[in-house]
């Protein structure tokens, strides 16, 4: 058997403080039993944390002066208390901390009608 998908997401707001992204469900995050694989919610929390503790420097850009190293995640917890089969998840990255050597973010991934569907805490130091 062979498997494949595809996880993609949108940016909708980035401030100093907080970072919203959606996420629309379709066939390539869903699991065989048609829900949205536990993974693909992870990646996306994961990845807004980042985005929030990377700040106005993007991903993907050349680092400049600024950049001081990667935000690696060094420990992530994580509780899932729904999910859906179709729609839009809505996630929410701010900060439970904002240090200079590790940060802690709190990424809540919601589904319709503001439904709690995953709440994600990650701690990220600055890798060079």
């Amino acid at each position: 058997m062979e498997y494949e998908g595809s996880i993609r997401f949108s940016l909708v707001e980035q401030t100093p403080d907080r970072v919203v992204g959606e996420m629309p469900i379709h066939d390539g995050i869903k699991n065989p039993y048609g829900v949205v694989h536990v993974g693909a919610m992870l990646w996306f929390a994961d990845i807004l944390a980042t985005i929030l503790v990377f700040g106005s420097f993007r991903p993907g850009e050349k680092a400049g002066k600024g950049q001081k190293g990667f935000p690696l995640a060094i420990t992530l917890n994580s509780n899932f208390t729904s999910n859906q089969t179709e729609g839009v998840f809505k996630a929410v990255a701010s900060f439970v901390k904002r240090g200079k050597t590790v940060s802690i973010v709190r990424t809540c991934v919601y589904g319709e009608n503001e439904k709690l569907i995953a709440d994600v805490t990650t701690n990220h130091i600055l890798a060079k």
